[in-house]
């Protein structure tokens, strides 16, 4: 994979076999696979004694999207299961420890590689804070949740079919919407 002075040698070119270019070692043929990238989190609900619902946001301390609110997420690592992945979102950006409860919703985003996995979880212990890669971190009645400065669309999505499924013991996945919708926030957002 170098030419012996460590100097890489790949160009992009068909492989047999593939209907894609990949990227090729020219010297020894190995591929280099480009894939998508996982992401792990979560919409944390947090009920009080009178039984009012509120929901878990971070304002994010780093780009992109720096100063918006999202939920704990995040990249999936090596060697961890999606459910882990998205506790440790939790404790990274907000200091909580969450119970992870189902997945709720399974969004394909083509413009930026990704795939998200997002549960539905509940805050373990009452406590939270501001973790390394958030300004802040607050609990949200959905009447006060700050919908024009959300940080991505798979929050707006998530946080609606949240709210879609909160009744429901047992629920199948949601995805994103089809089309350009699936692209975006919602217009005016």
């Amino acid at each position: 994979m170098s030419d012996g002075n460590d100097n890489p040698a790949f160009s992009r070119r068909a492989v047999p076999g593939d209907d894609l270019e990949r990227m090729v070692c020219d010297r020894c043929g190995w591929i280099h696979y480009e894939n998508p990238k996982i992401i792990v989190g979560s919409v944390v609900e947090v009920t009080d004694e009178s039984g009012l619902s509120q929901v878990m946001l971070c304002r994010r301390a780093i780009e992109p999207r720096r100063g918006f609110w999202t939920i704990p997420a995040g990249f999936m690592e090596e060697h961890e299961t999606t459910e882990q992945g998205a506790r440790r979102e939790a404790r990274e950006e907000a200091c909580a420890d969450i119970e992870v409860r189902d997945l709720l919703a399974i969004y394909s985003i083509p413009r930026i590689s990704q795939v998200q996995l997002i549960y539905r979880a509940r805050l373990a212990r009452p406590e939270f804070s501001a973790g390394p890669e958030s300004l802040e971190v607050r609990l949200f009645s959905w009447d006060e949740i700050p919908w024009g400065e959300l940080a991505f669309p798979s929050v707006h999505w998530a946080l609606h079919h949240f709210a879609e499924a909160r009744d429901r013991a047992v629920i199948a996945p949601f995805t994103n919407p089809a089309g350009e919708l699936g692209n975006r926030l919602p217009q005016g957002l």
